[in-house]
């Protein structure tokens, strides 16, 4: 049996550390400058005449790139020992990006801000959850990708949040658009301040060991989870729309009993409850997974999509109907966002993580670019009703992988 030298990761005893603090707080006010943008993109694209296929493109195209991005870096991550670097810079491109919306007069400028800001979260995403992982005992890591996705979503409900109240307070024009795109910068390169001063790579602490080369690879049962798990992430992802297409349905659907202002106005409201009850659903979620099987809870949340595409598919043009949708969409992104990273920490060993988060991250990015330009193409010159029953189908065939797939012990 040959050897190797590697590196042993020596961990901190308690999940709840520094590290994980700051990066739930970088997550909030990140989330926070990109939740303002989002929730005022639809309205704004409303303004500036653009249909669903046009928001529906501009999201998958943005979702395509940083996919590509976020695949090489988390194979860098495995590999480099600058990772915090790479990873507030991506908070820096992130926070900067949503600004150039306030210069948009079409649909290009709205593409080229969404570009950079994806690209950002496409270098920070892979190499952020990696150190995250390294950070915390692997038995807790579902408490530690929990708390920092609460804080994240605090930050997706801030957003919004705060879009409204400006909203309220100039009413939703044009200029008080642009506005809110400008004021996104505060935020957003707080974000890159925090995770800057306040974090710290856990591979410093990496020492120098001599195992067995067999001993680096997964197990056979191991790798076969692995990738039925890829399998039904993927699968899922082609009905994993954008949020922005749910509010724009809602909108569309309430607008004939509330005027198209009232309207636009209470999907900002819907989507400032969805990501107020994944705020919530994120910590119980993640405690969950780390006491019951993580592909089972994972598919359970899954299944939720089904329901919110079908009643998006047939609505009831009632604001009590789309706040059960936008609720169960938020109990479903706090489920989906922990348990998959959660799911590789138990899947792959340490040394590949940065490998595998970023090869999650891509097959979640072509599956956003694929949902939401299918869906948007088929609203289009087909029907909604028939674009989020496919979106529905999907959500069934992932829901159906990730319960099949096999347990395995946990990768050290």
């Amino acid at each position: 049996m040959s050897s190797a030298v590697t590196e042993r990761h020596v961990r901190p005893s308690r999940w709840l550390n520094r590290n994980v603090v700051a990066m739930a707080l970088t997550s909030l006010l990140s989330d926070w400058g990109h939740e303002m943008a989002t929730a005022a993109l639809p309205g704004f694209a409303a303004v500036l005449a653009m249909g669903p296929f046009a928001l529906g493109a501009i999201e998958g195209v943005a979702d395509a790139l940083s996919s590509a991005v976020k695949l090489w870096a988390g194979r860098w991550s495995d590999r480099s020992r600058h990772r915090k670097a790479v990873a507030t810079s991506g908070y820096v491109l992130t926070g900067a990006s949503k600004a150039l919306f306030a210069l948009a007069h079409g649909w290009p400028i709205i593409l080229v801000g969404r570009v950079v800001g994806w690209f950002g979260r496409g270098i920070r995403g892979p190499v952020r959850d990696a150190m995250l992982a390294e950070s915390v005992p692997v038995a807790q890591v579902g408490r530690a990708f929990g708390f920092h996705r609460a804080g994240d979503t605090i930050g997706a409900l801030l957003g919004p949040a705060t879009t409204l109240v400006l909203l309220a307070w100039q009413q939703p024009h044009e200029a008080t658009y642009r506005t809110i795109f400008v004021l996104t910068l505060v935020p957003g390169l707080a974000s890159a301040l925090v995770f800057g001063a306040w974090t710290e790579d856990p591979r410093p602490r990496l020492r120098p060991t001599i195992v067995p080369v067999v001993d680096d690879t997964p197990s056979r049962v191991s790798s076969s989870a692995y990738h039925r798990f890829l399998s039904g992430v993927a699968l899922f992802g082609l009905a994993d729309f954008a949020p922005t297409l749910l509010m724009l349905r809602a909108s569309a659907v309430l607008t004939p009993a509330m005027g198209a202002g009232a309207a636009a106005t209470a999907a900002v409201a819907l989507y400032t409850l969805r990501n107020a009850v994944e705020a919530v659903a994120a910590y119980p979620a993640g405690a969950l997974s780390d006491r019951l099987p993580r592909t089972a809870v994972l598919a359970g949340g899954y299944a939720l999509l089904i329901v919110v595409a079908a009643g998006a598919a047939w609505p009831v043009a009632s604001l009590v109907f789309f706040a059960a949708l936008f609720a169960l969409s938020g109990v479903l992104a706090g489920v989906q966002d922990v348990v998959e990273g959660a799911s590789i920490a138990a899947l792959v060993p340490v040394h590949r993580r940065g490998s595998a988060y970023g090869a999650l991250a891509a097959i979640n990015g072509v599956g956003d670019f694929c949902s939401s330009v299918v869906i948007g193409v088929l609203w289009t010159w087909w029907s909604a009703a028939g674009a989020f029953g496919v979106a529905a189908a999907f959500a069934v065939a992932g829901s159906v992988v990730m319960a099949t797939v096999p347990r395995s012990r946990t990768a050290r």
